[in-house]
């Protein structure tokens, strides 16, 4: 049986609920003093045992909840909607997550850091808890599906700035050992998905518009779609605000966008993910698929021939050698897109937030792109790279830096970027695009409320689609004077 520890209980602002013992959260294993702003209080550590296991799934039916069926793409990922989803926690288990987060980044609404320590981001080794809740879509229930907040800096900066526009993870079927009744359960043949805030993006847009790009260019990419979140934590519905809804590459993506899904996925981060001279570490390529094998050898061959002296040697040998192991083409399409549209929190600035997939069709691994909330900008920290990667360190980026170095690649690229300012992200369909996207969520952007919100006024709102708008003028722009 599946336990959630959770490691002590600290008095948060008012806005949250004191919890009480009940039939959820029972057997008290220990006690502990915690010291917060209104003084020395006493608290509990609680052990989860699910003894709400008396339940029937009335509300399920082939085609919504069960395994055997297909993935509804029109009906979760529909552009031209804002839909509504309902998360309901009972109170002692939403109080577990929030205790949860404040053990391992501090109190809510502080400046961060872990109890008793220093201001900033902290590394954390684990995800925050998952907890079974109910999800409520257009009159179903979905049961026990597993809940849980999610990202990193992101999910940090929104808790210690006092915000509850938290991103959250969903598993259906994270809690079916407990549940027998959830076994295999989907959400219309999800099983996984994701909840975005639109964290640092007033527009709320930019995680949207950017996959949208990205597979309207060809690209395997997650689907994603405009929903508001309401949580009931047990007071009844609160709404959270308008959350972009993201498919998961680990589920849908691979199952629905390549031939044979059995291939490695990794999700590199740390400074493996860089691919440089010296940086491999098995660790830092996060298996997310095949994890039980422990052969990475698609990974290593990557890093050892990008940096193989061949390059500058035998550059014909070293295209061979390269193209054999890595679909180059999809990363310069890729690379294309991700440069003319801006994108700073990724490979080349970041060593995160993308997937490499071994595809069994063409033993490569292929490129693809994720978390998005950060593109159609110009960036923050260094910025997004230029369109000649003159700001970029090539051996700290060899997958830009070698491959665009190279003659025959880089005629490849430019060619892919006049093509991506022809098509997909050219000024008169993005105005369209941006306007459409605007109007459809403008009533529910701009009535977020106060805690559960990034913006500070409903003028903010309208401020960041006039600078999408201004952006995309100034890239094609940019993308002309490049190709010169």
């Amino acid at each position: 049986m599946r336990k959630v520890y959770i490691p002590f209980l600290v008095v948060l602002q008012a806005v949250f609920i004191c919890a009480c013992a009940t039939d959820h959260m029972e057997n008290i294993t220990s006690e502990e003093e915690t010291t917060t702003g209104g003084g020395t209080t006493t608290s509990e550590t609680y052990t989860e045992l699910y003894e709400d296991t008396d339940f029937e799934t009335t509300d399920w039916t082939g085609d919504t909840h069960s395994k055997n069926a297909n993935p509804n793409f029109d009906e979760i990922f529909e552009d031209n909607a804002v839909k509504r989803l309902d998360i309901v926690i009972t109170e002692e288990r939403w109080q577990s997550m929030l205790e949860d987060m404040t053990a391992n980044y501090g109190a809510f609404g502080g400046t961060g850091g872990r109890p008793g320590g220093g201001a900033g981001l902290i590394e954390v080794d684990e995800n925050p808890i998952f907890v079974p809740a109910e999800i409520r879509y257009k009159e179903k229930e979905w049961y026990r599906v597993g809940v849980r907040f999610k990202g990193n800096s992101s999910l940090q900066s929104t808790w210690s700035n006092g915000n509850l526009k938290l991103s959250f993870k969903l598993d259906f079927d994270e809690f079916e050992d407990e549940y027998p009744q959830i076994d295999n359960q989907r959400f219309y043949g999800f099983k996984k998905l994701s909840l975005k805030n639109n964290y640092n993006d007033k527009s709320m847009l930019r995680e949207k518009v950017a996959t949208d790009v990205f597979r309207g260019f060809g690209l395997v990419s997650s689907h994603a779609a405009f929903y508001t979140v309401y949580v009931d934590h047990g007071n009844g519905p609160i709404y959270f605000g308008v959350y972009t809804l993201v498919e998961e590459v680990d589920d849908t993506v691979i199952d629905t966008q390549f031939s044979n899904n059995d291939g490695n996925l990794y999700k590199p981060d740390g400074d493996a993910a860089t691919f440089a001279v010296g940086t491999y570490n098995e660790e830092e390529y996060v298996k997310k698929t095949n994890e039980e094998d422990a052969n990475f050898s698609d990974v290593s061959n990557l890093l050892a021939i990008v940096n193989a002296s061949t390059r500058t040697s035998d550059p014909e040998t070293w295209r061979a050698d390269l193209e054999a192991i890595f679909d180059v083409d999809v990363f310069l399409i890729y690379l294309a897109v991700n440069t003319v549209i801006q994108n700073w929190d990724t490979y080349g600035r970041m060593t995160h937030n993308y997937f490499l997939y071994n595809n069994p069709d063409t033993a490569k691994l292929n490129w693809i792109p994720w978390d998005n909330n950060e593109a159609l900008q110009t960036g923050n920290r260094e910025g997004s790279l230029a369109l000649d990667f003159s700001d970029l360190n090539d051996s700290e980026w060899p997958l830009i830096g070698y491959i665009y170095n190279d003659a025959i690649y880089r005629a490849k690229y430019d060619s892919y970027v006049g093509d991506v300012v022809e098509t997909v992200f050219n000024t008169s369909i993005m105005q369209i695009k941006y306007n459409a996207y605007a109007t459809l969520i403008e009533p529910y952007a701009t009535t977020e409320k106060q805690g559960y919100t990034f913006l500070n006024s409903s003028s903010d709102f309208q401020s960041a689609i006039n600078t999408l708008k201004s952006h995309v003028t100034s890239r094609v722009a940019a993308v002309k004077n490049y190709l010169k």
